[in-house]
């Protein structure tokens, strides 16, 4: 029997594996009370990944111990599972930022977090209201201050960090390419990571690109949209700072020995967002020089894009992408007949069923799972996978159902 990191890498490269791979990626996912540890006292009732490390404040502490108990869990039932590497990136010690809150009504009816930055380039404000909402057990919440890089800071923004083309440059200054205190970080990491990877044969991937997720974090969804059409010059400026950044954190994290591959994330990068025209004008020719990076050092390179997989998914298999994240029959709508026929062979595809469908009737589950085996099992590329993660509100009958469904079909 294969390991978890030969099975995953077969399906990667297209070579015969012993079954079909199932992987899941944990966003506060409750675990069952028998797959569940302790750790400095407490229970360990929710399930993250180090993927979400540097952007998201959890409502617990996370930490890599927790990370491989999580992948001893999965293994324990027979699903494949991968370690996280989240890579930092630097800000230029010239750069003084100074944080306030704006009392509610003064600026608007929330409290508003404000973060002032004074960089070589010039100032910066960036203003989030803080709304305060209990999101509920697991889910991630709202931090105190306002990093640059957060979901939360999309919806909630009173002042976006890049509001007009003057504060583009500033941004070359707080998303600087890894020095060496990130060197020194990411070795130690690996040191720690390496070891048990071997062990257990679990496959370990960087998250080293945010592409045009910066974009969006930055200047909002509406903003880098009409920055893109209002001002392509300044937004070219801006997609240049983030890729050289990118590209910078990619070639550390592909340089280390111990990672498999290196993963672009993309959750504002696919159609709902950018037309063809747009996403080859700022995402295709950078992400080209992230693909050459990677594969130069011999990993592979994954890609993330739930929605638009139709359009644009066959661009991303000319670059020689490796992975897709993800073919998803549900948000996407896009049928895996089509997406065999397009990309089928091309990619390696992951997905096949939707998070959303762990909570529908188990017969729906276990028909997913059939039809997504039966028809991307052939192409020798394919890991099932519930689009996109399991959350809080994701049931373990559901998770179970569909562990039952991969093992009754995986080997067909």
């Amino acid at each position: 029997m294969m390991k978890s990191r030969e099975r995953i890498l077969a399906a990667i490269e297209g070579r015969p594996v012993d079954h079909v791979p199932l992987t899941t990626w944990c966003f506060g996912f409750p675990a069952p009370p028998q797959l569940r540890w302790r750790r400095d006292g407490r229970e360990v009732a929710y399930w993250y990944s180090m993927r979400i490390e540097h952007l998201h404040t959890l409502p617990q502490p996370w930490t890599l111990e927790d990370d491989c108990a999580r992948v001893r869990a999965w293994q324990s039932l027979g699903v494949d599972d991968a370690l996280d590497v989240s890579i930092p990136w630097s800000i230029d010690p010239a750069v003084t930022s100074t944080d306030s809150v704006a009392p509610a009504g003064q600026l608007d009816p929330y409290p508003v977090l404000v973060r002032q930055y004074q960089t070589p380039s010039g100032p910066l404000r960036h203003a989030v209201r803080q709304t305060g909402e209990d999101p509920g057990a697991g889910w991630v919440i709202q931090p105190e201050c306002v990093p640059l890089f957060e979901d939360y800071n999309i919806p909630r923004a009173v002042e976006h960090a890049v509001a007009s083309p003057d504060d583009v440059e500033p941004i070359r200054h707080l998303y600087a390419p890894p020095d060496s205190a990130v060197r020194t970080w990411l070795d130690d990491r690996m040191r720690r990571i390496k070891p048990f990877a071997d062990e257990h044969g679990v496959f370990v991937q960087a998250w080293s690109a945010f592409g045009m997720d910066a974009a969006v974090w930055l200047c909002g969804t509406e903003g880098a949209i009409m920055m893109a059409l209002d001002h392509p010059e300044a937004f070219g400026r801006l997609v240049e700072i983030i890729a050289e950044t990118d590209r910078a954190r990619t070639e550390m994290a592909a340089s280390q020995p111990g990672i498999g591959m290196v993963v672009q994330r993309g959750w504002y990068s696919s159609t709902d967002f950018w037309s063809p025209a747009l996403f080859e004008q700022f995402v295709y020719p950078h992400l080209a020089r992230l693909v050459e990076t990677a594969h130069r050092h011999g990993k592979k390179f994954g890609y993330v894009m739930t929605t638009g997989v139709e359009i644009l998914g066959p661009r991303l298999a000319d670059l020689g992408v490796d992975v897709l994240f993800f073919v998803d029959p549900v948000q996407d709508r896009i049928g895996l007949q089509r997406a065999r026929e397009l990309l089928g062979g091309r990619i390696t595809l992951v997905g096949g069923t939707n998070a959303l469908s762990l909570a529908a009737d188990p017969q729906r589950i276990r028909d997913e799972v059939k039809v997504a085996i039966d028809t991307l099992t052939p192409t020798k590329r394919f890991i099932l996978h519930p689009v996109d993660a399991i959350f809080p509100d994701t049931p373990w009958s559901g998770v179970e159902t569909l562990i039952e469904a991969w093992k009754e079909h995986r080997e067909r």
